[in-house]
């Protein structure tokens, strides 16, 4: 009988955290691990962070080689997968190799979008991705450069932290009223606009670059369309992703908005191909399309379309999480950002506090902690259980989130209980 072979395309962290769970569940068969950047897998998250402060100490690979080795999972680093014949169950590699697969995963990520008019600047212009991206900026970034930074989500946030750090100045433009707009509060926004702003960062919001050039000195020049001019020797932009679907194209994918679409299980519309990470795309509670661009997604992911190929159970699911380190402050979230209503769980202005997101009905849907890491577990437990607490309780520092989680989580196993007990008592006897 031939050995099963399950191929992986996608170096980053859900291809790699899926190689690794195969083997620690006892998948006996071949692992090839395709990835098109050369160097191993690594996490994506300290690029904005830790490998622009500290390059020559930053740890970033996911495992050691001698781990792929000791494993037995093939790489193949720097190819590039070129096509999948879903019908036969090959894919072509851009070596001129083909590799017969039982099942596939395409892992392959994101792009950073591309901006032509901001491209067209040449060298000091750039975008922050991959690896490669960070050591581009970190050897043109200098004491005292002007920095001008696009988009101001995480990632701009994020690099406008750093960059201080580094001893430069920064301006931050974004056509949002607020900064990250997307995926936080306009309390949380706030706030971290005043923390960024005291460390001297000056920010244009509401604003669109409308022509970008550089001067005689080779200074980048940005026109907003408010008419106002920026200058400054190094520009950095992050405004979103996209994602090459030639891939997927090739084994007639179902994709939508631009991403391949899957189940609950991690399929795609094809049998015995999955997808996992920020390629993918999948139907929310609410009916809507939802993507995840976290590296918890990514693992979550990863982890489930695992468990289907091998016929497992997977692990629970838990209230979507992510996080991001900004001005020395980690902050932290879960579940909902769209929530009806915030509560303050201490003071803004003197981390650490908690935000507890509630809907309409009062249940928590969502939470931010601010240098509070220890309280996100029960809150996730807390948003799990929608529980609906007074508001006197979740602003009282005094109560112990750890000790409300675990008395919600007693009572609805006792609730449960009493259900099961209910039915079974209320079943008809058997003659």
């Amino acid at each position: 009988m031939q050995t099963p072979h399950i191929v992986i395309v996608g170096g980053g962290q859900a291809g790699a955290t899926a190689a690794a769970e195969l083997r620690r569940r006892e998948f006996a068969g071949q692992i090839t691990l395709v990835g098109e950047e050369p160097h191993l897998p690594y996490e994506r998250p300290p690029l904005s962070k830790d490998a622009l402060l500290e390059p020559d100490n930053v740890q970033l690979n996911l495992h050691p080689a001698s781990f792929y080795s000791e494993q037995n999972i093939s790489l193949k680093l720097g190819i590039r997968a070129e096509a999948i014949d879903a019908q036969q169950g090959c894919i072509t590699l851009s070596n001129g190799e083909t590799l017969r697969y039982d099942s596939l995963l395409l892992a392959t990520g994101a792009q950073a979008r591309r901006l032509p008019e901001l491209d067209a600047l040449g060298s000091v212009s750039h975008v922050l991705r991959t690896l490669d991206d960070a050591h581009r900026i970190r050897a043109q970034l200098k004491p005292g450069s002007h920095v001008l930074v696009v988009g101001a989500g995480v990632i701009g946030l994020e690099l406008a932290s750093s960059l201080v750090a580094l001893g430069a100045t920064v301006e931050l433009i974004d056509p949002a009223s607020r900064i990250m707009s997307r995926n936080a509060p306009e309390v949380l926004s706030q706030y971290l606009q005043s923390v960024h702003e005291a460390r001297g960062v000056r920010f244009h919001l509401g604003a669109h670059v409308h022509n970008a050039r550089l001067n005689d000195q080779q200074r980048v020049v940005l026109t907003l369309d408010n008419g106002e001019q920026l200058q400054g020797e190094l520009l950095i932009y992050g405004v979103g992703v996209s994602i090459d679907t030639r891939l997927a194209d090739s084994a007639r994918l179902h994709t939508e908005q631009g991403a391949i679409v899957i189940d609950e299980h991690g399929r795609s519309s094809q049998p015995n191909i999955y997808a996992a990470g920020d390629t993918t795309v999948q139907i929310g509670l609410d009916g809507r399309w939802q993507r995840q661009e976290t590296w918890e997604n990514a693992n979550r992911q990863a982890s489930m379309a695992v468990c289907h190929m091998l016929n497992q159970e997977p692990a629970k699911s838990c209230p979507a999480w992510f996080w991001t380190d900004q001005c020395d402050l980690n902050i932290q979230f879960a579940g909902d950002m769209a929530a009806a209503h915030w509560v303050l769980r201490g003071t803004l202005d003197m981390p650490p506090f908690v935000l507890i997101g509630l809907d309409p009905e009062g249940a928590i849907c969502g939470a931010i902690t601010v240098n509070q890491g220890r309280d996100m577990r029960p809150l996730k437990e807390l948003i799990e259980h929608r529980a609906v607490l007074p508001l006197e309780v979740w602003n009282n520092t005094a109560q112990n989130l750890r000790h409300l989680a675990k008395q919600i989580t007693q009572t609805t196993r006792s609730q449960a209980t009493n259900v099961a007990l209910t039915d079974e008592a209320a079943a008809p006897a058997h003659p």
